[in-house]
């Protein structure tokens, strides 16, 4: 058995320095924890205000749109939806056209909450814009949405 390479504690520091991927984790992680907070007196967190706000549609739209949309599987989508259906906050009835498909409907308590949710989001959007310098934060939307891979794959109707 052949000794595993030593890397040196230096490369290991370039590492942590230069990866885009850990600054990525690292600053969606101080950003969740943030809005998090923000949505706490609704009863949200940032990743259930991001699933109502897919959802607020005109039409109900189906499963699939819209994990893609959040970049996440169905399974992960449907455990998502999970705590917001015991709520009643949204619904999952079955596709006129298709039986076996469902479309995710989000119901008027569901609405309601948005609505109370969303000036929450928006103070803290804006605090977190705000903390940036003057442009970065449409420059970060940009460069974030160039690596995003839905950014590439949506469609103009998932919005």
């Amino acid at each position: 058995m052949s000794e595993p390479a030593e890397l040196p504690f230096a490369t290991t520091r370039m590492v942590r320095d230069r990866c885009l991927c850990l600054q990525a984790q690292r600053a969606a992680r101080a950003l969740a924890r943030r809005f998090d907070a923000a949505l706490r007196p609704v009863g949200l967190t940032n990743g259930q205000f991001s699933l109502l706000m897919a959802l607020n549609r005109p039409e109900p739209p189906p499963m699939a749109p819209v994990a893609r949309l959040l970049a996440m599987d169905r399974t992960t989508l449907t455990a998502m939806l999970k705590p917001l259906q015991r709520r009643d906050l949204v619904q999952m009835p079955v596709a006129e056209t298709d039986r076996r498909r469902r479309r995710l409907l989000l119901t008027a308590a569901g609405r309601s909450l948005l609505a109370q949710a969303l000036p929450l989001w928006m103070a803290t959007q804006a605090a977190v814009e705000a903390e940036l310098p003057a442009g970065h934060a449409e420059r970060l939307r940009e460069d974030l949405g160039v690596l995003g891979s839905e950014a590439r794959t949506r469609s103009p109707q998932e919005g």
